[in-house]
């Protein structure tokens, strides 16, 4: 897989929990105008839309299973072949596992799509325990709020709806100690795919969010 040599954006973002994979996406979609995809929410839309992959979904995870990647192939590919993402896409979420990312370069192989870059976003594990244990969501709208980065005159309800702010499971430093354990066994290697692929970028993470921004436009722009 080469760096694309035409115009079309086609980034693929790539790190540990926590980095900031979603804010830096919405925030590169905008400016880039390209689609943000990132693979929770095209599930939930397939399984929304009823179709045959997003029925094969819903009754794997009724059950209680994780989507097999021939599935989550699969709903990717409807998404990145279809006029959504013509003019490039901001890949976010997958792959996860070494198989995935070949099953990946298989399929962009298929639809004649090459990848810009892969944007790998790193961050200490020190920091992305900071981070995410500070975490508060809202019960009622879904806001994330940070109490080492907002300033919140009241931790309890959510300053946007006043819904009641907690914190998720998956926030607790023991759960994100168990997912960045799970992160170096599975998902670590990817990133030495992608570099055998000559196609990763390495951002450092840490600082402001439109620092980091301009970091990776910046890397873009030299592709």
């Amino acid at each position: 897989m080469l760096l694309s040599k035409d115009s079309y954006m086609r980034i693929l973002l790539f790190g540990p929990p926590g980095v900031g994979k979603g804010t830096q996406a919405k925030l590169l979609s905008s400016k880039l105008k390209i689609p943000h995809i990132s693979t929770g929410d095209i599930l939930r839309e397939a399984v929304v839309d009823g179709s045959e992959l997003g029925r094969k979904a819903k009754a794997v995870m009724d059950a209680g299973q994780l989507v097999s990647d021939d599935i989550m192939i699969g709903i990717i590919r409807n998404v990145l072949a279809s006029v959504r993402c013509a003019q490039g896409f901001i890949l976010d979420g997958f792959p996860r596992t070494v198989p995935q990312a070949e099953a990946l370069t298989a399929l962009l192989q298929t639809l004649s799509i090459s990848l810009k870059a892969v944007i790998y976003m790193d961050v200490d594990e020190k920091e992305i325990i900071s981070r995410l244990s500070s975490r508060l969501t809202c019960r009622v709208c879904g806001k994330i709020l940070s109490t080492a980065g907002d300033t919140l005159d009241d931790t309890s309800s959510c300053p946007t709806c006043g819904g009641e702010l907690y914190q998720r499971d998956d926030d607790k430093p023991e759960t994100i100690i168990k997912r960045l354990s799970v992160y170096r066994k599975s998902t670590m290697p990817v990133k030495d795919y992608y570099q055998k692929l000559g196609v990763l970028r390495d951002v450092n993470a840490l600082g402001e969010v439109d620092q980091i921004t301009n970091l990776i436009l910046d890397i873009l722009n030299r592709s």
